[in-house]
């Protein structure tokens, strides 16, 4: 590519460094050819550069994008004076041999390597307006696979050895993926400019999808919940719930009260009948005390007998509170919600008597809410009845989010009225221990018993 500008008396270094298709002898494995490959590289045109030479490093497209060059500029750009002389990326090559306006007005452009993650590439090819995919060859059928659970598949162009006399463009749903070469984009314009845009989905992909956002932040959500969310087409929960979730261009939101659980599942089975990819929301594990069970009662039913159903787990309250504080939860546990909307309360004390009886440590979920909020004295005077005054009581209160509230205490210093419906509240066995450190508390359930 560079030959025909090169001229008698230049000293050329060729870089040949390993490929991820050959056999690489090192004991670090690829990675370890790679990182002694890039240190002896910069050495060598150090030595150039020591000697008052100017070097010239070739890259294709732009030097600082998705490039080898980058890993010498890390390197020498410190010890040497250096000049950077921006190229033409292959987006914009690959766009150009496209023909198609890639993004236009307040569309935003993902750009993403296709060695990503499954379940990243999902979550971005969902979310974004446009999109391009670099580095296919042997990542074009997972790249593929990808762009069909986003719902993109559709929208999708492919564009080979773009600006070159071997330029290819085609419809990617139509490529075979043996003849995909590594220099290869996957281009999907926005909608505003993308003819492919208004393609419809397949009926056949409609489904329910329960998914749980975990107990606060979203960086508490795990990519496989993130990729959901970003490929639906419909998001159904509960209004504070999805108000955590940020809905992109084009995806319908169906919010509804917290104490319509049924019909909620059934009017998210019915979208999903009719075709849509449908998401349902609940906090924290969302077959803990959440959506699941609503969900998986309704389509039980044989009027919903075809319609898929799947449940993504989330981070539990239980899992978050005790993660806060350290390991509560280390040995036997039973998890209880204090809500008396769907069972009596004498089932719930019932079920406390056992589990304190079997020395289990109880996470308790549902403590209180506005209409609600004897249930945690009436738990309090229970366990009083049961066990000593002294035994580790845990309050956590929104954790991971603002108003973030631990608390350890014991029984007898508990107090009720500090509990609402945000706070889960973790009750110790005989064995678990606070630890005073320097660095500060530490709450655990020891694994063993004394023999």
């Amino acid at each position: 590519m560079a030959e025909p500008y090169l001229r008698d008396g230049q000293i050329e270094e060729r870089l040949m460094y390993p490929v991820t298709t050959e056999t690489v002898d090192h004991p670090g494995g690829y990675d370890g050819a790679m990182a002694d490959f890039y240190r002896d590289s910069a050495e060598l045109l150090a030595a150039h550069l020591a000697a008052g030479r100017d070097v010239v490093l070739l890259a294709e497209g732009d030097p600082l994008f998705f490039s080898s060059y980058m890993h010498m500029h890390k390197r020498l750009a410190q010890r040497f004076p250096t000049e950077i002389v921006p190229g033409v990326t292959s987006v914009s090559g690959a766009s150009a041999a496209l023909g198609i306006p890639l993004v236009e007005g307040e569309e935003n452009l993902v750009v993403l390597p296709g060695t990503a993650p499954d379940e990243e590439l999902v979550e971005h090819l969902a979310s974004g307006s446009a999109i391009a995919v670099l580095k296919l060859g042997r990542t074009f059928e997972r790249v593929r696979a990808a762009l069909e659970r986003a719902g993109r598949l559709d929208e999708a162009w492919y564009v080979e050895r773009a600006t070159t006399d071997r330029q290819r463009v085609a419809r990617l749903a139509e490529v075979d993926p043996s003849t995909v070469p590594y220099f290869s984009m996957v281009v999907v314009p926005g909608a505003i400019n993308n003819p492919l845009a208004a393609a419809p989905a397949p009926a056949s992909r409609g489904g329910v999808t329960v998914v749980g956002l975990g107990p606060g932040p979203t960086r508490q959500q795990t990519p496989e919940v993130r990729a959901a969310l970003a490929a639906a087409t419909d998001l159904v929960g509960y209004t504070t719930y999805l108000a955590r979730v940020t809905a992109r261009p084009g995806q319908q939101v169906h919010a509804s009260d917290n104490r319509v659980e049924s019909q909620r599942a059934e009017f998210a089975l019915d979208l999903a009948r009719r075709g849509r990819r449908v998401v349902v929301v609940s906090s924290g594990d969302p077959g803990v005390f959440a959506m699941a069970t609503a969900v998986a009662e309704v389509a039980a039913e044989p009027d919903y007998a075809d319609v898929a159903v799947q449940v993504l787990p989330g981070v539990t309250a239980a899992s978050a509170v005790a993660a806060a504080f350290g390991a509560p939860l280390g040995h036997d546990l039973a998890l209880i919600s204090l809500s008396d909307r769907l069972k009596p309360w004498t089932v719930i004390e019932q079920r406390v008597r056992a589990a304190v009886g079997a020395d289990l440590v109880l996470a308790i979920y549902n403590p209180g809410s506005a209409s609600r909020n004897h249930q945690v004295a009436d738990l309090k005077a229970l366990l009083s009845e049961l066990v000593s005054p002294d035994r580790v009581v845990l309050l956590g209160r929104d954790v991971g989010g603002p108003g973030e509230a631990l608390t350890a205490t014991t029984l007898g210093e508990f107090d009720p009225s500090v509990v609402d419906m945000r706070t889960l509240v973790i009750v110790g066995s005989s064995t678990t221990t606070v630890a005073q450190r320097p660095g500060g508390r530490l709450v655990f359930t020891p694994r063993r018993y004394d023999s």
